[in-house]
């Protein structure tokens, strides 16, 4: 019985199918395999299932997080002028926005960076210190830092109240 399905095999589907094909049916043959075969691949949707818990872990974890006071780099201490020129500097020089303006009495302060480990601070006041020679490394109080529509609005009101 093998022997005759082989020799069927053998004798008439090989000739048939593969010898005597025109390669231009082959070519449709396969076209229509891969087409085939590409139609019922993945619809591209993603459903995500999660619990409303979650939600409100993820945002008790952003509080938290915002509260934790980090480690920044004072680069300089002075007057306004003088400080808007170093933060433009600093930008420039390190390609890094995350330099603030902050007023502490009678100074202004510039601090940049914000660092989780005392390393990481380290590492870099190593490459700040070879472009400003007075940079430091502390943990600030809560000092929020100064914006510019801010103080314009208190500009403007302190001239409405003369």
């Amino acid at each position: 019985m093998y022997r005759l399905f082989y020799l069927f095999y053998k004798n008439y589907i090989r000739n048939i199918l593969f010898v005597n094909m025109s390669p231009k049916i082959l070519i449709i043959l396969i076209f229509f395999f891969i087409s085939f075969y590409t139609s019922f691949g993945q619809n591209g949707k993603v459903i995500i299932n999660q619990s409303d818990k979650l939600d409100s872990v993820i945002k008790l974890k952003r509080e938290l997080n915002s509260k934790i006071l980090n480690l920044r780099i004072q680069i300089y201490s002075g007057d306004r002028e003088n400080a808007e020129s170093i933060i433009k500097e600093y930008v420039e020089f390190y390609n890094d926005t995350t330099a603030n303006l902050i007023y502490e009495t009678p100074n202004y302060k510039v601090w940049v960076g914000n660092y989780y480990t005392q390393l990481q601070a380290d590492k870099k006041i190593i490459e700040i210190r070879k472009k400003f020679k007075s940079a430091f490394i502390f943990r600030p109080d809560a000092v929020e830092p100064i914006e510019e529509d801010a103080n314009k609005n208190a500009e403007e009101d302190e001239l409405k109240l003369d």
